[in-house]
């Protein structure tokens, strides 16, 4: 089978990454972490935080659905998100919340500012995350839907808001 120009795991490390950091809040699947690893190295993501109760490699879950992505991507632990918010903003980054709230930003009118670092923080499940973390960051993101159920599973939510940031700020 041919490899389809993809690089090393090695080369990928050294190559320029999307200023772009994804932040799992308590998730509680490992396959929906694995999922997320597995988008973070398709599109050259910085890296990834992971919170409270979610898992970390190498988790049978995970490794199951990563297919390996988590050697490529880096990822530190946190034991909650508000730490991980507090050291990203020291850091100078731009923290947005995933979720559906009063005052937030359509996904379709978000523009990511040039030079500018980003997080995007995924909460869990079923809870979302704490009103603390919400408060710590600088706005909210919200994917438009048009059904019944009014949520995306997390992983599918992470590989849209990837995908949107990566279309506008790399074309």
């Amino acid at each position: 089978m041919q490899n389809l120009g993809r690089m090393s795991v090695s080369d990928f490390k050294s190559r320029p990454k999307m200023p772009l950091t994804l932040v799992l809040d308590s998730v509680r699947s490992g396959l929906n972490v694995g999922s997320i690893f597995r988008t973070a190295d398709a599109f050259a993501l910085e890296r990834m935080l992971l919170c409270g109760i979610t898992a970390q490699p190498p988790h049978r879950e995970i490794l199951k659905t990563a297919l390996g992505s988590t050697d490529s991507v880096d990822w530190t632990y946190y034991d909650t998100s508000i730490q991980a918010v507090q050291a990203l903003k020291n850091e100078g980054y731009i923290v947005l919340a995933i979720e559906q709230t009063m005052k937030k930003i359509w996904l379709q009118d978000f523009s990511p500012e040039a030079e500018s670092r980003y997080a995007f923080i995924l909460g869990n499940e079923v809870e979302g995350f704490d009103s603390e973390t919400l408060a710590l960051c600088d706005g909210a993101l919200e994917i438009p839907q048009f059904g019944t159920k009014h949520s995306l599973n997390v992983a599918v939510a992470a590989g849209i808001v990837a995908w949107e940031f990566v279309r506008k700020a790399a074309f």
